[in-house]
């Protein structure tokens, strides 16, 4: 998993702005506001201490009063957020992840998206082996070939995918899969567990395994993919490096906003 550098002092918590914190994770799109016997239901705190919390909070915007004793999240939160938001691009975030995710699993890692009908390569980063399989940063590659490009079309609009799929399925090499139905049999398989591995279905020579991004709204953004010589992609070592894949796709949902991961 990648994981920043913090220094042991700031593992320690500093116990009202834990307590304070907790307050503002109560809230919800189901519970946009909160009374105070709310929020000490869902935080186990006595009123007057979240009386003296939900204050200071409202002094600096993160909290409203609304009428009676009704809260609700502030404007402040909005401004770090847009902040955030600004200063963390998707690749900006995943950059790091994925140099590691490269050291871990010894393999050129991608991460993909879709633009119109195929996948975009949005960010690379090489293995350590002068052996790698290598495309450009902005090179397009098919959708209906490759573990990155399955995982896009698994968790896609089924109106995307009738699009995709209304003029048949080139194919790329031999073990391309073009039949529809073989097509959306795999693409279904997918999406069950969560990840794709394909060998030789771009390049013949080449194996690779891939896993979804997802976003705050719970969406499928990007593919996460690791991909190298089909020799280095044996039954077990797939297992490995697919362990390392799914946690660097984790962290890197996390990191986006998504609340499942």
């Amino acid at each position: 998993m990648y994981m920043e550098y913090v220094p042991k002092e700031a593992e320690k918590l500093v116990d009202s702005v834990d307590k304070a914190l907790s307050l503002l994770e109560c809230f919800s799109d189901t519970q946009a506001e909160m009374t105070l016997k709310e929020l000490s239901e869902c935080t186990g705190m006595n009123k007057s201490r979240i009386l003296r919390l939900c204050g200071t909070l409202s002094a600096h915007g993160f909290l409203v009063r609304r009428r009676g004793s009704l809260y609700s999240l502030g404007p402040s939160l909005l401004m770090l957020g847009k902040m955030y938001e600004r200063s963390n691009s998707l690749i900006s975030i995943a950059r790091p992840i994925m140099k590691d995710l490269a050291l871990l699993t010894g393999e050129s890692v991608k991460l993909f998206v879709i633009e119109e009908k195929k996948r975009i390569c949005l960010a690379r980063e090489l293995g350590p082996s002068p052996l790698n399989y290598s495309i450009k940063e902005g090179e397009a590659l098919p959708l209906l070939a490759g573990a990155g490009g399955k995982v896009l079309l698994a968790y896609a609009a089924t109106e995307f995918l009738d699009e995709v799929l209304k003029h048949g399925v080139e194919r790329v090499t031999p073990v391309t899969i073009v039949k529809r139905d073989e097509l959306l049999q795999e693409l279904a398989a997918v999406k069950h567990q969560g990840y794709a591995i394909s060998k030789g279905e771009m390049v013949c020579e080449v194996a690779g395994i891939a896993a979804p991004v997802f976003n705050h709204e719970n969406k499928v953004i990007a593919s996460l993919a690791v991909a190298g010589p089909i020799q280095r992609f044996t039954e077990e070592t797939i297992k490995t490096k697919l362990a390392d894949l799914l946690d660097a796709s984790n962290t890197l949902s996390c990191l986006l906003g998504y609340p499942n991961k």
